[in-house]
């Protein structure tokens, strides 16, 4: 009996053991190669959709009007992305997509958003105090920024047994800052049908 017992605890911390000694396989990838496990949003659809629709904005009348207007490359900020799915999506991988889409163009100037300008401000306002007038910043020489880029992303699931399609919608529209005028308004759409297996395969 007893050593019926101790075959049965030696099963069970076996058992235990086998469990707690899961394998962890990785491999790397080349980060512009598109990976979508979940079917969810993500930074293929971030980078994709950054790439189209600045790409698209840039090509529309407004600019060359501005640099026949004004005789230079105008300015601009990217605003809110608003996330009205029912996903949480990174908004920030988002932003960083359109601000390097658009600096990278060479078409436009561009100015920090609101967060880093109030970290570049403090730093500036420390540098009124502490540093050299040789080589201390003035707090009052930015540049204003003549457009800013504003958006939402959108999306619609549905869904049935083993089996959904969504579809995002990112809306955008670059607005003229001293009249309020929107001057461009974009949207890209994608669509995924994601199925899933009965056994989790």
């Amino acid at each position: 009996m007893r050593s019926l017992i101790s075959l049965l605890i030696s099963a069970v911390f076996l058992t235990a053991a086998c469990c707690g000694c899961s394998s962890i396989k990785v491999k790397r990838t080349d980060t512009s190669k598109t990976v979508d496990l979940s079917g969810g949003w993500n930074d293929s659809d971030s980078r994709m959709t950054a790439e189209e629709m600045i790409g698209d904005c840039l090509q529309r009348p407004w600019l060359s009007d501005f640099n026949i207007a004004q005789g230079k490359r105008p300015v601009v900020i990217v605003g809110t992305i608003i996330n009205r799915t029912s996903e949480h999506i990174n908004s920030g991988v988002f932003v960083n997509d359109l601000q390097r889409s658009l600096l990278n163009s060479g078409k436009v100037k561009f100015v920090s958003d609101s967060v880093s300008r109030q970290e570049l401000r403090a730093e500036k306002a420390d540098q009124a105090q502490y540093a050299s007038k040789e080589t201390a910043k003035p707090q009052y020489a930015e540049t204003g920024a003549d457009f800013m880029l504003q958006g939402e992303v959108n999306s619609v699931k549905d869904e049935i047994k083993g089996k959904y399609v969504v579809l995002y919608q990112v809306s955008l529209e670059l607005v003229n800052l001293t009249s309020n005028e929107k001057v461009w308004i974009g949207q890209k759409e994608i669509k995924k049908i994601v199925s899933r297996s009965t056994f989790g395969l």
